[in-house]
Order: C-alpha cells, then structure tokens, then sequence
C-alpha cells in the first residue's frame, strides 16, 4: 500500500510517499480502508517537531474509510463498516490501523468524505461551546480566523447554543465566508483594529469568550476584549507561541480565566467521543451546520496540502484522498 512517511522534521517535503506493508489489526484493533484524510494543524505540528513524534511516522490524525478486517477482542465494528475517527495517528495511507473503540459510525445520510472533513474540526467546535466554555444564549463570543475551517464550525456551534457571534478575518472573501456560516459582526483585522471595534459593538463590556487559534499575534488584544471574568481559550497558535507572561495580569484586568485545552482531552472516553461526534454528524444532517471543503488533493501532494494550510490562504477543509 501507498503511505506518507516522515523519517526526519522538517519542512512540508520530508513528507515521501512510501510503498509499505498491509498492517495486520491485532487486538481491539480494526484495519480501516482509507477514503478521505483530514489535513490539521496538528499534522504540521508534528510533521515540525512542536509536537513530538516517533520516527519515522505516517502523519494524519483524522479519516473515514470502510473497515476491512478486525483482530480478535473487537465487538464494536465489523468489516464493511462506514466509520471515522480522530486523534489517532496515521491516516496519511491506503489503510490503517486504529484501535476500534475510537471508530464512530457514519451514518447513510453522510458521505465518508464529508465525515473525514468535519470529524476533528467539528468535535473541536463542539468541546469548546460545550464543554471549555458552555455557551448560553445571550452570550457574546470572539472567534478569530472565523472564515477558517475550524472558525466556520465554531461560528455555527456558537449559534446553534445561542451566542451572539463576532468573527474576525483578513479579507473581503473571508467575510463573505463568515457571514455566511452565521457570524453576527465581522471586523477584518487588516483594516480595523478588532479590539477597538469589539469594544464598540459590546458598548465597552467585552465579551465572553474569545476563542483564539491564532495565538503569539492577538494575544494579548484578546486579553483586553474579556468582560470581567472572561475566558480566553487558547487553542492554538498559527502565528507562533504566546510568551510567558504575569499571571496577576488577570487579576488586575478583572479576575480574567485563560485556558489552553486541546482535544485529546476532551475525547478520552469513549461516551464523551460518542456524544460529539453524533450532535456534529446529526447537526450536519440536518442542515444546521454546513461544511466547505476547499480543496481535495491526491496523497502524494500532500506536502503541497501543508503548504497551503500554513498560508493561511484557506478558507475552508482540506482533505487528502489515497
């Protein structure tokens, strides 16, 4: 089978297509025929070495395929099974292992690549509107980089729970995006500082939640559009890390909560992984939620997949077909 391999980190092109072995699944193990991969941030977080891996390595941590066969001890799939998963590496390949307690039924009314394409992106917008920071209706919420794959889930979970919603973005097109997966005020931070703006449209009490991907570059704005008593969840960094900074800062701004949660955590169990995946996947079934997939590029391009990602240049899922 066909398979990307990273031997050494690095830039997009220490990523090879490989001819490789047919894993065998083991126990609690199924071998899942690969239809569609997700590309993330997290995959150039590993392929970089910001987030260590094993070398060498299959990137990838999210697909949907059919089940092929299952080891011995495996009672909750069986070969012919439409299924998807996250958070488990390895799917940048033809088939792949996966230990079946992580599998999640896709149900008929979705195609396997619109589950490999909303799975990670989906259940990350659920855990933060859910679970990090509860949305209620009548809250007020910042999501930066709104027009992003990501951003555009987060923006319809925020409206699903009743939030007022305001995006941030770079261009007239990342608007139009914006505006359209529901996002109530958009500021282009090109053109509008976005603190000053959020300031106004929340009559100077600040929102929520913010909700920041980005990280070293609006960091600290974000700190300063919280109401007292405000969340900033930290969930990633596109722009770079945020520096270590004085904790009595949130004291003094106004009893201020930052967080820096990550999905693993929020998946560890397996009624948790159930109970996201089937609001998102019944979510986009009923047309509640929308999905754009931006593009869909053979296994070999994946370095390309990277490069496009890391330009920040998209405005929507990205998605690795073997």
């Amino acid at each position: 089978m066909k398979a990307i391999r990273v031997h050494q980190i690095g830039e997009p092109d220490v990523m090879q297509l490989e001819e490789v072995a047919v894993p065998q699944p083991g126990p609690g193990q199924a071998l899942v025929k690969i239809e569609a991969s997700g590309v993330n941030f997290i995959d150039i977080y590993e392929r970089t070495g910001v987030y260590p891996m094993p070398l060498p390595f299959t990137p990838g941590d999210e697909g949907a395929g059919v089940v092929e066969a299952v080891g011995p001890d495996v009672e909750t799939v069986s070969p012919g099974d439409r299924v998807a998963y996250c958070m488990v590496p390895g799917t940048y390949s033809q088939y792949t292992l996966a230990p079946s307690e992580r599998l999640v039924a896709v149900p008929e009314s979705l195609s396997l690549r619109q589950a490999a394409a909303v799975l990670l992106q989906g259940t990350t917008a659920h855990y933060l509107t859910r679970s990090t920071y509860p949305l209620k209706p009548g809250e007020t919420c910042l999501i930066h980089a709104a027009a992003g794959g990501t951003g555009q889930q987060l923006v319809q979970a925020a409206k699903i729970a009743g939030a007022t919603v305001i995006g941030t973005v770079s261009t007239a097109e990342k608007e139009a995006i914006a505006r359209q997966a529901g996002a109530d005020y958009v500021i282009r931070y090109t053109q509008t500082d976005f603190a000053e703006e959020t300031k106004k449209i929340t009559n100077g009490v600040g929102v929520d939640v913010v909700y920041d991907s980005v990280g070293q570059s609006t960091f600290e704005q974000s700190l300063s559009v919280l109401r007292p008593r405000g969340m900033l969840v930290l969930f990633g960094h596109s722009s770079g890390k945020v520096p270590p900074f004085d904790l009595l800062r949130l004291n003094r701004a106004g009893s201020l909560y930052v967080t820096r949660p990550t999905l693993g955590h929020y998946l560890a169990e397996r009624d948790e992984l159930v109970w996201r995946t089937t609001d998102v996947f019944n979510w986009l079934a009923a047309g509640k939620l929308s999905l754009r997939i931006e593009r869909e590029l053979p296994l070999a391009e994946a370095a390309e997949a990277h490069r496009l990602l890391s330009s920040r240049k998209t405005a929507g899922k990205l998605l690795l077909i073997p």
